[in-house]
């Protein structure tokens, strides 16, 4: 990969990081965001769906930036 194409792979990944990082702070907000018109009244997750959004926001964290890691290795290999 090119500078210009490391540039713009960065750039994109910014917000998904600013995401995943959100949905790992605010796990219950993350998960109703663009689904709370479906429920009449305000929905409580369980302890069980709250911690599940924790552990795929850093699964998924882990994953991006070993692979990011990686690309970088080998671009320069």
């Amino acid at each position: 990969m090119s500078g210009s194409e490391w540039f713009i792979f960065i750039v994109f990944l910014i917000p998904v990081y600013g995401l995943l990082i959100w949905s790992y702070i605010e796990p219950e907000e993350s998960y109703l965001w663009g689904r709370r018109w479906m429920y009449e009244e305000e929905p409580e997750l369980s302890e069980e769906a709250i911690w599940l959004q924790k552990k795929v926001s850093i699964i998924a964290l882990i994953v991006i930036t070993l692979g990011l890691l990686l690309n970088i290795y080998r671009s320069f290999k």
